[in-house]
């Protein structure tokens, strides 16, 4: 019996939420996978979002159930999770500023590029990867990646710019380290 049939036959949550919850675990487990360094984290983050939505469910007046509802939910947990990693991490890496030169026009270079993108955010400071995930992979506007990280959009934009250098510097660094691989 799965978690779900355990839940269906104590009565503890509607029938309707059980459904959803059976079509929409997936794709929270992907979007979290897709934002997460480890397979484990998302596995929790996962787990730390139907928990959440269990108990807004259970509330007096419940929130209609929806897959951006739910996404919402998985993206606090996440912002949640980087601000925990963040105050359990102590210093703050040295920041410069460029983006990355031109993209390859080339397919297999452009999916190398996002691998090596997702490994280079992966290496960076927890409030780093938060802005940036929401500010560039969700598309989120500045304010409202302000007001999930309970910043100032002042505050967020000077966030930006430094995680955009550290992001830069740690780019560079892998360039430099292959270089080093390819001529030794």
């Amino acid at each position: 019996m799965g978690v779900s049939d355990e839940l269906a036959a104590s009565g503890d949550l509607p029938s309707s939420f059980l459904a959803f919850y059976d079509d929409a675990v997936a794709q929270v487990y992907g979007y979290l996978t897709a934002r997460c360094s480890r397979s484990s984290v998302a596995e929790d983050l996962t787990s730390e979002t139907f928990l959440a939505a269990v108990d807004a469910v259970r509330r007096d007046n419940p929130p209609t159930m929806s897959m951006p509802w739910i996404i919402g939910v998985a993206r606090h947990k996440l912002v949640d999770h980087w601000r925990r990693l963040s105050r359990e991490t102590s210093g703050l890496r040295a920041l410069g500023d460029r983006y990355p030169d031109e993209a390859s026009e080339d397919a297999t270079d452009s999916q190398l590029d996002a691998v090596r993108a997702r490994a280079t955010l992966a290496l960076l400071a927890p409030h780093h990867q938060a802005v940036l995930t929401l500010r560039y992979l969700d598309d989120l506007p500045v304010p409202e990646v302000a007001a999930l990280l309970g910043r100032t959009v002042h505050a967020t934009e000077a966030l930006l710019t430094r995680a955009r250098r550290a992001f830069k510097r740690a780019y560079d660094e892998q360039d430099a380290a292959e270089e080093e691989t390819s001529d030794g």
